[in-house]
């Protein structure tokens, strides 16, 4: 769950909110910049934001993790080898355009950083790029150099509100959590909307610290706090091939509590990565699976996410109807195929806390399918409307509340348990997803 309980009435209120969340650890600047170009695979305008990370000293301190996906963007491949460097100075991110698989792609990201490193006064290898966007087409280098000193004259110590609102693409909203750890303090932001099913890391994510923390426990650190955030959602299914998870610390502050330290960065990255599921494309509903008495940690998130990722399951949950013999077929469907020795007579399973499923039968009734249904109406963000011309667009661009569909199956023949977070599969999904690059 995560660690607050909000609630928002208006887009000011939620804007408000982030503001209240957004200032930036000693030792960091951000500046963005935007401009207009035309995507030459795509001869039409479009506009793309530039934003920079930038510590006031380099540091040693840095940690990073990406993508497994076999295509990885040309930023991917950079930001490998930069984990091998003594110090790493500035970040630059775009969005709009992904950088995958395009031709001169890691040379443009090379050339990128050392433009930024020349107007910071770092080295290329002291700057860490990051791309998202379209999958395919090429970077407008040249107007993305041009463009550069405007984003280093906007860099600025107050605020990380306007990098997260830089990196956005299909995001609804931008993405800020905090921690108070000690006498500093950990915030992170992140872009993050479809494609998502992470293995290693997720989407776009900068965590930014002035507590100091050595490289050689940041790293394990971040490892551990991803595996039980980033690595717990699906959105789709979907492992982007640009995925990057980034943690730096400027050091400003002494760290008295490695422990506290590594608390407050899983609770940022746990509400980072619920704040990801509920801005997800199309989604209308969280869906929060918790498996328990399982016989292995693996079994317990792979099957919260085969229940996630069940697209029989995920539109029955878009439309608030209980039909609950989608979700034991998912269940069924996994065991079936991935641990086929599993003993499932003992498992049980509750929708919003209303026991549905029991030794091997369902346990229904007009009362509990009512009650149902009132859970799921409850946990919805916003109704499906369409637009006169049938396209179906949300009619929101805030969360409104933090609640969600809980589901909770207990297999009754382990220890192990696991929590995976996932939404719907509804109209607006299929209509941003078709239309994505029109």
């Amino acid at each position: 769950m995560p660690s607050t309980t909000l609630s928002f009435s208006t887009r000011d209120e939620h804007r408000a909110w982030l503001a209240s969340q957004a200032a930036l650890p000693a030792g960091f600047r951000v500046g963005c910049t935007r401009f207009d170009f035309t995507p030459r695979e795509a001869p039409k305008p479009a506009r793309m934001t530039i934003t920079l990370l930038a510590l006031d000293q380099p540091t040693a301190s840095f940690a990073a993790l990406f993508t497994r996906n076999a295509f990885p963007g040309a930023p991917i491949l950079v930001g490998r080898k930069r984990l091998v460097e003594p110090t790493l100075g500035a970040i630059v991110i775009n969005n709009k355009i992904s950088n995958v698989c395009a031709p001169g792609g890691v040379e443009a990201s090379e050339r990128l950083c050392a433009e930024v490193g020349r107007q910071l006064g770092l080295s290329p290898q002291q700057v860490l790029p990051s791309s998202t966007g379209v999958i395919g087409w090429t970077l407008p280098l040249e107007a993305m150099v041009a463009a550069l000193p405007q984003a280093v004259g906007a860099l600025g110590a107050d605020s990380i509100l306007p990098a997260a609102e830089g990196i956005v693409t299909t995001d609804l909203y931008p993405k800020i959590r905090r921690a108070a750890v000690g006498g500093g303090s950990i915030v992170g932001i992140a872009k993050g909307a479809g494609m998502i099913e992470p293995n290693l890391a997720t989407m776009l994510v900068y965590l930014l610290t002035d507590i100091a923390v050595p490289r050689a426990e940041l790293r394990p650190m971040l490892a551990r706090a991803v595996d039980a955030s980033f690595n717990a959602i699906s959105i789709d299914s979907d492992t982007s091939t640009s995925d990057t998870v980034v943690a730096l610390s400027s050091g400003r502050v002494p760290c008295t509590d490695w422990l506290a330290f590594e608390r407050g960065l899983h609770q940022v990255c746990r509400d980072l990565a619920e704040d990801v599921v509920r801005n997800g494309e199309g989604v209308r509903h969280v869906i929060r699976v918790t498996v328990k008495n399982a016989a292995s940690l693996g079994l317990a998130r792979a099957l919260g996410k085969a229940v996630v990722n069940g697209p029989l399951f995920k539109c029955a949950v878009a439309g608030n109807d209980p039909n609950v013999g989608r979700l034991i077929q998912a269940i069924g469907k996994h065991v079936g195929a991935h641990a086929p020795g599993t003993d499932l007579s003992r498992l049980s399973a509750r929708l919003g806390g209303i026991e549905i499923f029991r030794g091997g039968v369902f346990q229904l009734d007009p009362a509990k399918e009512t009650a149902l249904v009132t859970h799921l109406r409850s946990a919805e963000l916003y109704a499906s409307k369409p637009s006169p011309d049938g396209v179906f667009t949300a009619p929101i661009d805030f969360p409104p509340h933090e609640r969600s569909v809980d589901l909770e199956i207990d297999l009754g023949n382990g220890a192990a348990a696991a929590q995976v977070l996932g939404g719907d599969l509804t109209h607006e999904y299929v209509s941003e997803n078709a239309d994505y690059r029109s």
